[in-house]
């Protein structure tokens, strides 16, 4: 099984969720997708699939893509950079592939982006040509919370191993799994909730079968936890 994910890194919170086959191809999920005017879509180059993007610029939708170091282009413009920010390159460019420049006619623009902490290098692919280079880089950065969202779903959900082996039992745990992850999420954000979504899993869970109002059930755990603060706090002096 392969799971993809569409996440809104706005609320933490799947906005497409697509359990297919192992040997399903990435870019597919693409295909499912419906692209609001002006929003951004920022993908790892598994999903480079030049028809499909072409049909989110269509649709007037951006996208930042991580490039594959096979494809084929032709520069046209090289825009001024400030080597200071991690950029080394932000280029107007031209697909020149046998089929690349059929599928996808229209210009890319290329940023070549160095990250110095982790020391490696990064190139982008994306349709938007008014935000900063340094920008394309800190979208795609923010692709990292999918990551840290299959870390989080792998931790506190039990789904590091399976209960059935049929596809409908996969499906189901997965599924479960997923559920339960967006109603903690949505849950936080609601209520505006400060805590960690593992805290706020683990505080609902001793809950269930309570009638108490979820923002009381966090006001009653967090007055036990100053309470127990400070029943910590040893006393040096009498008053």
């Amino acid at each position: 099984m392969k799971l993809n994910t569409l996440l809104d890194v706005r609320s933490a919170i799947p906005t497409l969720i697509d359990v297919t086959g192992a040997h399903s191809g990435d870019s597919h999920v693409l295909d499912r997708i419906v692209p609001e005017p002006g929003c951004f879509i920022v993908m790892d180059r598994g999903y480079i699939d030049f028809p499909r993007l072409y049909r989110l610029h269509q649709a007037l939708a951006y996208f930042v893509v991580r490039s594959r170091s096979d494809i084929q282009f032709r520069r046209r413009i090289s825009h001024p950079v400030d080597r200071a920010t991690g950029v080394r390159s932000d280029q107007t460019i031209r697909l020149t592939g046998k089929y690349t420049h059929q599928t996808y006619p229209d210009l890319l623009r290329r940023v070549h982006f160095y990250a110095e902490d982790i020391d490696q290098r990064f190139v982008f692919l994306t349709n938007n040509y008014q935000i900063s280079s340094i920008v394309v880089a800190e979208i795609y950065h923010q692709r990292w919370k999918i990551e840290l969202f299959f870390k989080w779903i792998k931790q506190h959900l039990r789904i590091k191993r399976f209960y059935g082996t049929s596809p409908n039992a996969v499906k189901t745990q997965i599924w479960s799994a997923m559920a339960t992850y967006a109603l903690v999420a949505i849950v936080k954000k609601r209520f505006g909730l400060d805590h960690s979504l593992y805290t706020i899993l683990q505080i609902l869970s001793t809950s269930l079968f309570d009638k108490t109002p979820v923002p009381l059930v966090f006001q009653r755990y967090n007055d036990e936890i100053s309470n127990r603060a400070s029943s910590n706090q040893l006393t040096l002096f009498e008053i």
